[in-house]
């Protein structure tokens, strides 16, 4: 009988220390567990805190795009003959090669070559306007045609020569002898702003036949074109030159002569001259020199709200 209990204490003895041992395994995994997870951890806050430390988690900076034209807003309360067209993107346009802009009048087509190297913003500006229908169906309101000035002025739907969109931007590719300004732009109208083109050339500066060139003060949407070689003491934006026949098309336009305009000015043509469509695409072919002229320092629009009509200067064309 004593031989049994004393058996059966050792089988309960051998049972607890299986219990132990087994639970003194399981607490030594559960600690290499909770080593290894603790060591991940630390690698990991390590990381963490390291990436930091270098400004992985700063607030990342706006890539900003440098802005190739600033459009500057014209005075809608004080011109009336303004038209709010918006306003083309201040980057992304094209900044080399060319474009063609065709004119629709009725005796026939006049396509120009618009530099978009020298001029990129008068490019932009007009193909922003023309693929929105800008110039459709409007009048060109003025045509020098004496003492050496020879242009078609258009981009005006009010037909008044005061008008156009209602924005303009820093002059460029103005002629050589452009007179540099001493202001910036400004957006206010004023009377005496009104009367004083900006800029204007010290001396008179001359204008291949086929130049097409943008109308300070108002060169959002006006422009010219000089259908003979010209000599004025107005600075324009030039933008390109005519291709092909083009200028036959213009010329046959000054055959029909002008009449005075509300100022009293004989440079109103006679019969109504009347851009169907104005059409800008893009080129593929390099850029071509505009003009003989080269640039000069850039100089501001007025944003006075009124355009500069090409006015006959004292000198005459060779």
């Amino acid at each position: 009988m004593a031989s049994s209990n004393t058996r059966q204490r050792k089988l309960a003895r051998a049972k607890v220390d299986r219990q132990m041992v087994r639970r003194a395994d399981q607490e030594r995994r559960s600690r290499q567990l909770k080593a290894v997870f603790g060591g991940l951890f630390a690698l990991v806050l390590v990381g963490v805190l390291g990436a930091w430390s270098l400004g992985a988690f700063d607030a990342k900076p706006t890539d900003t795009v440098a802005e190739t034209c600033a459009w500057s807003p014209l005075d809608l309360a004080g011109n009336p003959s303004l038209k709010d067209a918006g306003k083309p993107a201040t980057s992304g346009m094209p900044t080399s090669g060319t474009s063609a802009m065709t004119v629709a009048f009725a005796g026939g087509n006049v396509v120009a070559e618009l530099d978009r190297t020298a001029a990129p913003c008068g490019a932009a500006s007009l193909k922003y306007l023309a693929d929105s229908g800008f110039y459709n169906d409007t009048k060109c309101h003025a045509l020098t045609h004496a003492e050496g000035n020879f242009a078609l002025a258009c981009g005006d739907p009010s037909g008044t020569g005061n008008g156009g969109a209602a924005y303009s931007w820093w002059m460029e590719n103005p002629p050589a002898t452009a007179e540099e300004p001493s202001a910036a732009p400004s957006t206010t109208t004023s009377a005496a702003a009104a009367a004083t083109p900006s800029p204007a050339a010290a001396t008179a500066v001359r204008y291949p036949a086929g130049t097409v060139a943008m109308t300070p003060n108002l060169n959002g949407s006006q422009f010219v074109i000089f259908y003979q070689d010209s000599t004025t003491e107005t600075a324009y934006s030039i933008v390109g030159k005519v291709t092909g026949s083009g200028l036959d098309v213009i010329k046959k336009i000054a055959q029909a002569g002008t009449t005075a305009n509300e100022a009293g000015e004989d440079i109103k043509p006679k019969q109504d001259v009347v851009v169907k469509t104005l059409t800008v695409v893009d080129n593929t072919a390099p850029a071509s020199p505009s003009t003989p002229a080269s640039p000069s320092a850039p100089a501001s629009p007025a944003a006075s709200g009124a355009a500069t009509t090409p006015k006959p200067s004292a000198s005459t064309a060779s």
